[in-house]
This record gives C-alpha cells, sequence and structure tokens, in this order.
C-alpha cells in the first residue's frame, strides 16, 4: 500500500484517514470494537482487494476455504451506507449490519444490499453470513447518469469522479 492510500480517507467512508479507522483493523494491530466497524473494515478489504483479511474475520463455521477475487478485478467500490444496525457494540456477544455497497465493474453499476450477522468470540467481532437484498430495495444494478451525484458521497458529479477512474 502506497503512503498516500494510507494518508487518504478510508474507503469505508468514515470521513477518518485510512491508517487511523480501518488500516489497523487490516495489518492486524487492533480488533473491530463493534460489529458495525467490522462490517466497514470488510468493505475496505474487499476495495482493496485484501483476501487475508477478510477470511481472518469470518467466523470458522461459515468461512469458505479459499476466496477468489478474480473476478472482480478491475471493480471500483464507490461508498457503503448503513441502513441498521441491531446489536452489536462492546460487551455484545451478536450484532447485525444492514448495508448498501455500491461498487461498478463488468461496465455496469451495482448495488449489494445485505443484513449481514456478526458474533463476538473472544474479543473478536467474525462475519457469520449475510442475506442478500432482504427486501427494502431489490436493485442488484443501476444506471447512474453521468450529470448525477458520484455515490461515494464526494460531492463531485458522477463523470468527474468514479465514473473516470
Amino acid at each position: 500500500m502506497s503512503e498516500k492510500e494510507k494518508n487518504g480517507l478510508c474507503p469505508c467512508g468514515s470521513g477518518v484517514k485510512f491508517a487511523e479507522c480501518c488500516g489497523p483493523l487490516l495489518e492486524g494491530s487492533q480488533p473491530a470494537p463493534t460489529a458495525e466497524a467490522l462490517m466497514r473494515s470488510r468493505y475496505t478489504a474487499f476495495a482493496m482487494q485484501d483476501v487475508p483479511y477478510i477470511l481472518r474475520s469470518w467466523h470458522r463455521k461459515t468461512r469458505p476455504a479459499e476466496l477468489d477475487l478474480d473476478d472482480q478485478e478491475g471493480f471500483v467500490w464507490h461508498g457503503i451506507e448503513v441502513l441498521d444496525t441491531e446489536g452489536g457494540g462492546p460487551g455484545e456477544q451478536t450484532g447485525v449490519v444492514e448495508f448498501i455497497a455500491n461498487f461498478s465493474g463488468h461496465g455496469q453499476d451495482h448495488r449489494l444490499h445485505e443484513r449481514a450477522e456478526f458474533v463476538c468470540e473472544e474479543g473478536q467481532w467474525l462475519y457469520v453470513d449475510g442475506k442478500v437484498n432482504p427486501g427494502r430495495v431489490p436493485v442488484t444494478s443501476v444506471k447512474i447518469g453521468r450529470n448525477e451525484p458520484c455515490p461515494c458521497g464526494s460531492g463531485k458529479k458522477y463523470k468527474k469522479c468514479c465514473q473516470s477512474k
């Protein structure tokens, strides 16, 4: 990872520098304090294609033996929106985070809507499983107009931001 990426804003949308947000979680120097923090760090790991972290943060009972992100080569992650959380705080054992992740790839713009379940074991939050498109937003791909605001939240028009990447 370059110094620019380390000192830039975290992909999870917190508005905090990566090195002060998801960076310590991905490098393993600190655990996620909440289920939402783990979910945001996993989003960041997908955006950065950090397969070891994705697998490390996945519960052993549901974790695949391997994870191949080759089909996601060239994907651009535009942002994440947390819709709802249930539990998942410090001192709790379970949590649910519902979110929408916006990304583009293979010539299309996509929205992944998931209701994810987490468990805390020995002070470590872990992703257990998730239900995709749980009813509120039954859209899996959308067309973003060139002059619409970019879904990454930059405040720029889509054509001047993520569409040009």
